[in-house]
């Protein structure tokens, strides 16, 4: 599926690789994680549902965990899956 975001035409697993990022930019391996409400951020307000239903995607590959709290969910990088996080953004 495509998506228009800022003029530019963008596939599902662009917008994947981009709330990866985000989350491998801010640190957040292990004990570090963020919302569900800062992990939309950044993203056109007419993404924001598609934001979460593409995080669930990443969580059932394996790449995110999810840790529901009594407020909102947080999110972080899987570690078990450290390497393949990396290689998929180019770093290792």
């Amino acid at each position: 599926m495509y998506i228009y975001w800022t003029g530019i035409e963008m596939k599902d697993e662009e917008i994947k690789l981009r709330i990866i990022r985000k989350l491998h930019i801010r640190g957040c391996w292990g004990t570090h994680h963020t919302s569900e409400s800062n992990l939309q951020k950044g993203f056109p307000s007419h993404l924001r549902g598609k934001i979460l239903d593409l995080a669930e995607e990443l969580r059932k590959e394996g790449l995110l965990v999810k840790h529901p709290t009594h407020h909102e969910a947080q999110w972080n990088l899987n570690w078990d899956k450290k390497l393949e996080i990396e290689k998929m953004l180019g770093i290792g």
